[in-house]
């Protein structure tokens, strides 16, 4: 996904088009719930993220809503991990 975002953003950037991804970790949904129907199982995985936490759709939300505003203007080929830590551990 990084790839294909900086290869995209490079082609588009000559148009004045941007190219962005938001990368999330663990996010609080039904999907989690799903995939993780142990409460154990949830438990420990959250503990390797570092906010001990899983993110909440609005939080997913937020970091969208900025890539795609003028305040991330000067902002292409970049993916902005919204993943409490996990990439930073």
């Amino acid at each position: 996904m990084e790839g294909l975002t900086k290869s995209a953003a490079l082609e588009a950037a000559p148009f004045g088009v941007r190219v962005n991804a938001v990368a999330p970790g663990p996010v609080q949904t039904a999907m989690l719930d799903r995939f993780m129907p142990d409460p154990d199982r949830k438990a420990t995985a959250l503990a390797n993220v570092p906010l001990r936490r899983a993110g909440s759709p609005e939080e997913i939300a937020d970091a969208i809503r900025y890539v795609g505003s003028g305040a991330a203007s000067f902002m292409t080929g970049e993916v902005l991990r919204v993943n409490g830590g996990r990439t930073a551990a």
